[in-house]
């Protein structure tokens, strides 16, 4: 499969439930706190951490601007934790993730989430990283520091071809 070309998808919380959730509030449980003065949207994405003195950190990452069509040559998982990516602002980006066989990526997808969503990418599901489309753009990530080796890379023989679908211009 290496080598094919793979179309932007929009992100939608059902189609990318196998790799992990969807931040977003649209349809989230919410409630008033704060004598009223505050909506907390409760419970958007399950932080995983794994492994010895496994501890949350949260991040700023400053992505700068992929052009496309994209040359996919790296995808990469975290086999000890979850890492979440939430835009400070109007962010144009992809989230490209694949599944495992075995212990291979697989049936790699592109996504592009719309204003207002961000990703959970659950523990060891293989993804690319922080892709920027336009401009640079900030994000707050939340992943898992502590002991281990918690990244895996797999560089692919042949690069893979991200596109901007016809129907979903970007």
């Amino acid at each position: 499969m290496a080598g094919s070309a793979i179309s932007i998808e929009p992100l939608t919380a059902e189609v990318f439930a196998t790799f992990g959730q969807v931040i977003q509030i649209e349809g989230a449980h919410h409630y008033p706190i704060n004598g009223g003065m505050t909506e907390r949207f409760h419970d958007l994405a399950k932080v995983e951490l794994g492994g010895d003195s496994a501890r949350p950190l949260i991040s700023i990452f400053r992505g700068q601007p992929y052009a496309l069509p994209l040359s996919l040559r790296l995808v990469e998982r975290h086999p000890l934790g979850s890492q979440a990516f939430f835009p400070i602002g109007a962010a144009s980006w992809l989230v490209i993730v694949a599944e495992d066989e075995g212990g291979t990526p697989a049936s790699i997808r592109a996504f592009r989430p719309a204003a207002g969503q961000g990703v959970n990418i659950a523990m060891n599901v293989w993804h690319g990283v922080l892709t920027v489309l336009d401009e640079p753009s900030d994000f707050i990530v939340v992943d898992r520091g502590g002991d281990g080796n918690n990244l895996e890379e797999h560089h692919f023989p042949e690069p893979f071809l991200i596109t901007c679908s016809t129907a979903e211009p970007l």
